[in-house]
């Protein structure tokens, strides 16, 4: 079959133009003044818009058990 109505690279370029890729946008943490993304959790303190979403010292606290255990796991065999 034979295209009829082809269409020229500008023309393709054209359409394709918003493509492209942009940059990750980031911003300074109200909190702790470390770079995040933006309309992300702080994943060094856990806030959000000023308010506390996150509990990280738990998040460390049971990923360390968890290790733990697997360790003891390995031990045990």
């Amino acid at each position: 079959m034979v295209v009829r109505m082809r269409h020229t690279k500008s023309h393709t370029a054209n359409r394709r133009s918003h493509h492209a890729i942009e940059a990750t946008s980031f911003a300074k943490c109200a909190n702790c003044t470390e770079l995040k993304r933006r309309h992300m959790v702080c994943p060094s303190c856990g806030f959000y818009r000023g308010m506390k979403v996150l509990d990280l010292i738990k998040k460390v606290e049971k990923k360390q058990k968890k290790a733990k255990a697997k360790e003891n796991a390995k031990a045990g065999k």
